[in-house]
């Protein structure tokens, strides 16, 4: 096996590319989580059955759209988010969003393990520590061969969740007295529409940011767009599904618990634990990226250290899910936008990686993401939206006025 088969500190080869079908599986292994059928579950008990398919469309098509950018650009050069970044935020600039995308990823790693470990001790009385313990050993294992395994892994997991999940829901919407049945359930707390909005887009700004890590290995920019959108808009979109019709018939938004609660038992395991593992191995697998662009080791490696790191922190980190989803809503969106807007405008300087040059730290990036930052905290509207608009915006008005002296060595060199 190659030293570094991740492509961590260069660009994917051609050779390397990988089919649609394949990394189609890779992106809905990633998207199928249990956290985005928690919040279909708190939507569907916050808004009309109308209301939640429009805030659920409308929220994955942001999703699709902003992602399909990313993958566009990803494919286009065949580069990690991390090192796109450099040429946003420059060579040590980059490093901030490394560091701050690799956290939460050990962070959703660290949630997903203790999602699957408290159910399947309700469940079967084994010790949850236990279960912590042996999960996150077996999901850091597998991150260490790369985005092989997680072909591999997807492939068995997505149609099993898809399959065994369709059939849990149809049975729940079913003993509801059907969709008419479904539709006549009315909100207790009824949620405004902006605020469902923002909880769907937020629910995965995070990994959706680096569509890129996993996109690149595509052919054809064209592949990675079609790629995306379906992973965030239809898969996105079916888990939103599968916990509002559970939430609705069970009072249970994991399809797992709705499962058991069906008692399906062991069907209700298996689908527990491919959701997790798929979407806790891409988080592991871009982890190790974002540090191997801090610390130039190669990448795998640094994912097992994270898997060990979020293991250790799962409880903690599950116990305080909700003011970490809240954070990334914020936080995360305006690196996307200004790797896109950089893209943009700047297109030329992607063609050579291994010849471009990098400034140290571009301060245009560093002050974009928090004005970014800010426009998501600050401004009225739906928050992710305005973090990536703020953060793109921002940083097109400052980097020419930031870098005026530059350019202008360059104009007369």
């Amino acid at each position: 096996m190659a030293g570094d088969n991740n492509y961590s500190l260069g660009p994917v080869p051609q050779s390397a590319r990988k089919g649609v079908l394949s990394l189609t599986m890779v992106m809905l292994g990633l998207t199928f989580f249990s956290a985005s059928m928690w919040t279909g579950g708190t939507l569907g008990t916050g808004l009309t059955y109308d209301d939640f398919l429009l805030a659920v469309l409308i929220g994955n098509l942001i999703l699709g759209i902003y992602t399909s950018f990313l993958g566009y650009i990803g494919s286009s050069t065949g580069l990690s988010t991390h090192l796109l970044a450099r040429f946003s935020f420059g060579s040590k600039g980059s490093w901030l969003p490394s560091l701050l995308l690799s956290g939460t990823q050990v962070g959703w790693f660290g949630v997903g393990v203790a999602m699957f470990a408290i159910p399947v001790h309700k469940a079967t009385g084994i010790d949850t520590n236990i279960l912590i313990a042996v999960s996150g050993l077996l999901m850091t294992v597998t991150v260490y061969f790369g985005i092989a395994a997680l072909m591999i892994l997807s492939a068995i997991a997505v149609p099993a969740i898809a399959l065994l999940g369709g059939y849990s829901v149809i049975e729940a919407v079913g003993s509801l007295g059907g969709l008419e049945g479904l539709k006549a359930i009315t909100p207790k707390d009824p949620i405004e529409f902006s605020t469902a909005l923002a909880l769907v887009v937020g629910s995965f700004i995070s990994a959706g940011t680096l569509t890129a890590d996993f996109v690149r290995f595509g052919k054809k920019p064209k592949a990675a767009v079609f790629i995306t959108m379906i992973a965030f808009f239809i898969g996105n979109s079916l888990m939103f599904i599968f916990g509002a019709a559970g939430g609705a018939a069970t009072g249970q938004a994991d399809i797992s618990e709705v499962m058991i609660a069906q008692g399906l038992l062991i069907p209700a395991i298996i689908v527990l634990g491919l959701n997790i593992w798929t979407t806790n191995d891409n988080a592991l697998y871009a982890s190790g990226l974002g540090l191997s662009n801090v610390t130039g080791i190669p990448s795998k490696y640094l994912s097992m250290i994270n898997g060990i790191v979020g293991t250790l922190c799962a409880l903690w980190l599950y116990n305080n899910f909700v003011g970490w989803l809240t954070f990334l809503s914020a936080a995360i969106p305006p690196i996307g936008g200004i790797i896109i807007a950089d893209f943009l405008k700047n297109r030329h300087r992607y063609k050579d990686f291994a010849n471009a040059e990098f400034k140290t730290v571009n301060w245009a990036a560093i002050i974009g993401v928090a004005i970014g930052v800010a426009a998501g905290h600050f401004l009225p509207g739906v928050v992710p939206i305005n973090a990536v608009l703020g953060g793109a915006l921002s940083y097109l008005v400052l980097n020419p006025l930031l870098n005026r002296h530059n350019q202008s060595v360059q104009a007369n060199a």
